[in-house]
């Protein structure tokens, strides 16, 4: 079953184009990476997919209903003057739940994903990670079915963005929304999902499409693997044509 898909769309802006034409397909609960040169339209990709921005032409069609689509940022954007648990609770709130029952569900998505006793904490108090934690939190707390994530571990040394995406796969696991990833790391791409998409220098357009064989979540030591290698450099030599292109 599709949850989302973009149909000839392009994005013309005062500059001229950053996207298209540009056909893409999700499938319930599948992963599926944007990979990419900057600027080519990647991060356009997901706001369409998000209902944030409309196409100059084309078609975005999209099955979540309101408050079923979740979207997590490079930067956290947490409101500073709540605590972690406020800020995951806010859309609960805002969709009508009651407060106490919106905080008891924001304190289990925090436990989630790994902060459970952080749960009064306020932004300014959480490192890079934790506060990306938090935004995962707020993202899954509204149980999406479609969860749209635009380089999210952009600005997080290597040993938390390692982490981080084995913690995204472990929740993925739970509640199994289609999740589209965007990043410029190849090797994340072919980790995170079991479809990369790689786009060509803006406008951008799909250049290639690389399936990623193994189990999901990933088992210890799968970035050794002979496959893993052969599809990041399958992904590799795909980018760089896309690049020259």
């Amino acid at each position: 079953m599709t949850v989302a898909a973009l149909a000839e769309v392009e994005v013309d802006y005062a500059r001229g184009r950053a996207l298209g034409p540009f056909t893409l397909n999700i499938r319930e609960s599948e992963i599926v990476a944007l990979v990419g040169p900057s600027g080519c339209g990647k991060s356009t990709a997901l706001r369409l997919l998000a209902g944030l921005e409309q196409p100059t032409c084309g078609t975005v069609r999209r099955s979540p209903e309101r408050g079923e689509t979740a979207v997590v940022f490079q930067a956290p954007t947490l409101a500073p003057w709540l605590s972690a648990r406020a800020n995951v609770s806010l859309p609960l709130e805002l969709g009508g739940v009651r407060p106490e029952e919106a905080r008891r569900r924001a304190a289990d998505a925090l436990a989630r994903v790994g902060l459970a006793g952080a749960e009064t904490a306020r932004p300014a108090q959480l490192s890079g990670g934790m506060a990306m934690r938090v935004s995962l939190a707020r993202a899954l707390v509204t149980e999406p079915r479609l969860l749209l994530l635009d380089e999210p571990f952009a600005a997080l040394d290597e040993i938390t963005r390692r982490a981080l995406a084995d913690d995204i796969q472990k929740l993925w696991q739970g509640l199994q929304p289609a999740i589209v990833f965007v990043t410029h790391n190849v090797e994340e791409a072919v980790y995170m999902a079991s479809r990369v998409i790689v786009m060509s220098n803006g406008p951008g357009r799909i250049v290639a499409e690389v399936g990623v064989e193994g189990p999901l979540p990933r088992p210890a030591g799968f970035r050794t693997t002979v496959g893993f290698r052969r599809t990041v450099e399958a992904v590799s030599k795909a980018l760089a044509e896309g690049m020259a292109a």
